[in-house]
């Protein structure tokens, strides 16, 4: 019991630190002034103020903009100030400093946080948003960086004091719901991503094979799926049904499926299950199993019906595909500093497992890059660089005009660098409002 006890002391150090029943943190917080936290082109994001009589203000320069990603450190801690909360109110300065701190009176200065964070980029989908409810997440495939996560609606920590009775009093109010890694949707079209894998998985020599002819709409008993706005896309082969994001075709490919592979698959991308990532988040949620009914797998292989998925669950399937089959883990911080930038610790790209094969993540990839070529993604073709991707317009109420648009993909197709996952709450269709806004974004970075 003792060795344990020990033994879980140090591995789950912060844990203990971060425990509210902790008094040692108290006795950190006096004697350390709170650590300031920095984008990755060393903007400030958080620091610490005092004024001439030592009160201490947290200060959020860049207000609503990083609010769900960097948080609030009062009232509880949220989001990175919440993740770095072990760093940020230790002090590994040099002696000597802290020798001259006790000859002034003053606290010695916290530890600062550089996270992956790119101000540009998160402008750029902070702006893009504009007034719509919704989410941003940006990533960098190959090592799992996060480079933008924006959520709407949003708040300002600066202000979270004053406006945090109201907001918890609210019960309507999800302003504090960071969407991006919490939020759960239908995910629409852009689940044919998983529904397509799963159809090559079991049919890996004659899945190009595969013919429909869609006249707008299919039908099984008395489940009707219809194409969105009732398109009749005629002969298609998989190709084209993907690009096209053809409901009807989906809907026939998905009562072709083993029932139980398709929940393998399904646990093979992360869905049901816990992830191991450092913030917080929700479990993506799919059934699937012998016992499902045809209407249900129908709604499932469309990304409707009870699939519910977060926009950082997409993307983390979608930078897998870019990475040749392998999904690097998530993360938002990339180092630890002293006052002076000597480094108290370096976080590095880690695997985190292989989603599919590199066959699979080429065969996904060609099919994501057709989406933009002549599917419903072709606002991002004829550009400087290419991209890949899909769109999604997902209902998710009984008025079938109601929908979420949705796109996530990458570019270049040749070399991946970059990730983006967009919904925007009840705007229609995922070609029409969020493949533009991605369009923003990979203009900035390739600009950059």
């Amino acid at each position: 019991m003792m060795g344990y006890t020990c033994h879980y002391a140090v591995t789950h150090r912060q844990t203990l630190m971060n425990n509210s029943y902790n008094t040692r943190q108290e006795i950190l917080v006096a004697q350390n002034s709170r650590g300031t936290i920095y984008a990755a082109g060393g903007q400030v994001l958080a620091e610490t103020q005092t004024d001439g009589e030592g009160k201490e203000t947290r200060v959020y320069p860049y207000a609503n903009m990083f609010s769900h990603a960097v948080g609030y450190a009062s009232n509880g801690r949220y989001g990175i100030e919440a993740l770095a909360n072990y760093y940020l109110i230790n002090s590994n300065t040099k002696l000597s400093e802290k020798v001259a701190s006790d000859m002034a009176g003053e606290k010695y200065p916290g530890d600062s946080v550089t996270t992956t964070l790119d101000v540009d980029l998160q402008k750029i989908a902070y702006d893009s948003l504009g007034m719509y409810s919704g989410a941003v997440i940006v990533t960098e495939p190959s090592t799992g960086r996060i480079l933008a996560m924006v959520s709407k609606p949003d708040f300002d920590p600066n202000e979270i004091d004053a406006i945090w009775d109201d907001v918890i009093n609210d019960k309507e109010s999800s302003v504090l719901l960071n969407r991006a890694t919490q939020g759960l949707y239908p995910p629409g079209s852009t689940f044919k991503i998983v529904t397509a894998l799963e159809y090559i998985r079991e049919n890996p020599d004659s899945y190009n094979q595969f013919s429909f002819q869609c006249n707008g709409h299919f039908t099984k008993g008395e489940e009707r799926i219809n194409c969105y706005h009732g398109t009749a896309h005629g002969s298609e082969d998989f190709t084209r049904a993907f690009a096209k994001s053809c409901n009807s075709a989906f809907a026939s490919i998905g009562l072709e499926l083993d029932r139980e592979k398709f929940g393998d698959t399904l646990n093979d991308l992360l869905m049901n299950q816990e992830l191991k990532v450092d913030f917080a988040y929700n479990q993506s949620k799919l059934a699937m199993n012998a016992d499902t009914s045809d209407a249900d797998v129908m709604q499932a292989a469309i990304g409707q019906g009870t699939t519910q998925m977060t926009p950082l669950q997409l993307n983390m399937i979608t930078a897998a595909i870019a990475n040749d089959g392998v999904l690097m883990k998530p993360y938002l911080i990339d180092r630890v500093e002293t006052k002076d930038r000597s480094v108290v610790k370096q976080f590095s790209p880690d695997s985190y497992k292989r989603l599919m094969s590199e066959e699979e993540a080429q065969i996904m990839t060609g099919l994501m890059e057709e989406v933009v070529k002549s599917g419903t993604g072709t606002k991002l073709s004829g550009l400087s660089y290419t991209a890949a991707g899909k769109t999604g317009s997902a209902e998710y109420n009984k008025v079938k005009s109601d929908s979420h648009a949705w796109f996530t993909g990458f570019a270049p197709v040749e070399d991946p660098q970059i990730c983006v996952t967009i919904i925007i709450e009840g705007a229609g269709s995922g070609g029409d409002y969020a493949v533009p806004i991605t369009k923003r974004i990979l203009d900035a970075y390739f600009e950059q």
